[in-house]
């Protein structure tokens, strides 16, 4: 019986997505972008937050490709991507999917 091949994932990516959900903060940004798309400002209001202290943790969802950009006139519109928070849903699934896991091979102490 051969092995399965893992899918190939993209492990950049996926550690920026669960570095980024790693922080209150930026948590509360998705919570917030979950009903509607906004700006910046519009966050800084809700959230009580500096503008300079909020950019950075938009940046860091933007690399991690959990949020997206619109922009129009001078202002930067943020949404979710939906299809990062799929991405990193599958990868747990994978866990769960392959729970059963084989023992390990005997080492062999013949070297």
């Amino acid at each position: 019986m051969q092995a399965q091949t893992p899918p190939v994932i993209n492990t950049n990516l996926i550690a920026a997505g669960f570095h980024a959900l790693s922080e209150p903060l930026r948590i509360k940004v998705l919570e917030i972008l979950r009903k509607q798309e906004m700006c910046v400002c519009d966050l800084c209001d809700i959230l009580k937050v500096s503008q300079s202290k909020l950019s950075f943790h938009l940046k860091t969802l933007k690399l991690a490709g959990l949020v997206r950009t619109r922009q129009e006139g001078r202002w930067i519109y943020y949404s979710l991507n939906l299809s990062q928070f799929i991405t990193l849903e599958q990868y747990l699934a994978d866990y769960r999917r392959f729970s059963q896991l084989l023992p390990a091979h005997s080492c062999n102490d013949d070297y």
